[in-house]
């Protein structure tokens, strides 16, 4: 079986992926997918399966990893893990939104405008804030505006199609807190060091002047995060920092309520995604409204889910949930993503 880990522009990203395969014993070969010779790397390659690392820094990158794997997987027919999909809904949440809306998939409204007449239009009618004005591409909610007032919106409309672009946090995220131990632990990591700056150097010159994206504000004290990879599940809640919960690195653990992980389940399987974080609100009558979905995410804790004080995970056992204590979640939980892309990839091939 031979493995190719396709990188992306950012160094070191190829890295988690690398340190899976050397924990599994699996051969592997990394190939950046931003380079010019990318294609004929691949045919000298001849892989198997491709385990993918998509961008999601700058909207010309993200659209090149894009671009580029769809080539690989539907002309070249070579599977990859996250699959192609799972990949496009990443970090484009324009993109999402219309995905969403396709499906019919529980969600907050979410508008996209063009136009900045269009957009003024929008502005001029009885929009009900607070309004919730979001980036295509913005991680640990670095994109994302609470917009409280018409005035604001306006402006915020004005900036984007005339000014600087669409607001967005380029630097550290400050409202994290424990800035010095942070700061501690980059002096500490010279490699993470360069890594923040190239990635704030990007972001500051990646500005969005094309278009904007408004969502509905859903009051909430918390988000949920429901994780699956392969068969396993995990979820924990994010809990609010302000207004927003994205970015907060607070948490809740605890038992679950069954339901929710049966909703994560049956949206994952109609789509055949094994490697998601599924963030949601939960409305006032006890529905579930999808908020974003990620092939690849972030772990500040080194697990994902506890119950109880036990660290585990959840599985269906012959139509029921079960909880099975440990953690699952090493290599920021790319050991087990591995073991699902290897699953995937024998399961496609017994069709």
């Amino acid at each position: 079986m031979k493995v190719v880990i396709l990188k992306n522009e950012m160094s070191h990203s190829e890295d988690r992926w690398v340190k899976a395969c050397q924990n599994r014993s699996i051969d592997f070969s990394v190939i950046d997918l931003s380079r010019h010779d990318w294609l004929e790397q691949i045919r000298l390659t001849n892989p198997d399966l491709l385990l993918t690392r998509p961008s999601g820094l700058t909207a010309p990158f993200k659209l090149m990893y894009d671009e580029r794997l769809e080539i690989l997987v539907k002309e070249l027919n070579i599977p990859c893990f996250p699959t192609l999909e799972e990949v496009k809904i990443y970090e484009n949440k324009r993109y999402f939104s219309y995905w969403l809306n396709a499906n019919n998939l529980p969600h907050s409204e979410t508008l996209v405008f063009y136009f900045e007449k269009e957009a003024m239009a929008y502005a001029g009618k009885q929009v009900h804030f607070p309004l919730v004005a979001k980036t295509n591409i913005g991680a640990s909610g670095s994109g994302v505006v609470i917009l409280e007032n018409k005035n604001q919106l306006t402006e915020y409309i004005q900036n984007t199609f005339h000014g600087t672009g669409s607001e967005k946090r380029v630097g550290p995220n400050l409202k994290k807190g424990k800035i010095l131990q942070r700061g501690f632990k980059l002096l500490l990591n010279p490699k993470r060091i360069i890594l923040k700056y190239n990635t704030y150097k990007a972001r500051a010159f990646d500005s969005q002047t094309d278009f904007v994206l408004f969502q509905e504000y859903i009051p909430h004290d918390f988000e949920w995060r429901v994780v699956r990879i392969g068969d396993s599940f995990f979820a924990h809640k994010k809990l609010l920092l302000g207004k927003m919960t994205s970015g907060s690195l607070t948490k809740e653990y605890s038992n679950p309520p069954l339901k929710l992980l049966d909703f994560v389940k049956e949206l994952t399987d109609k789509f055949n995604f094994k490697s998601q974080a599924v963030d949601l609100f939960e409305s006032s009558d006890g529905n579930y409204l999808i908020n974003e979905m990620q092939c690849v995410f972030g772990q500040s804790d080194t697990f994902q889910m506890k119950v109880d004080g036990v660290i585990g995970k959840y599985i269906m056992n012959e139509n029921s949930w079960e909880f099975v204590p440990g953690n699952f979640n090493s290599n920021e939980s790319f050991d087990l993503r591995l073991d699902a892309g290897i699953d995937y990839f024998h399961s496609i091939n017994k069709r």
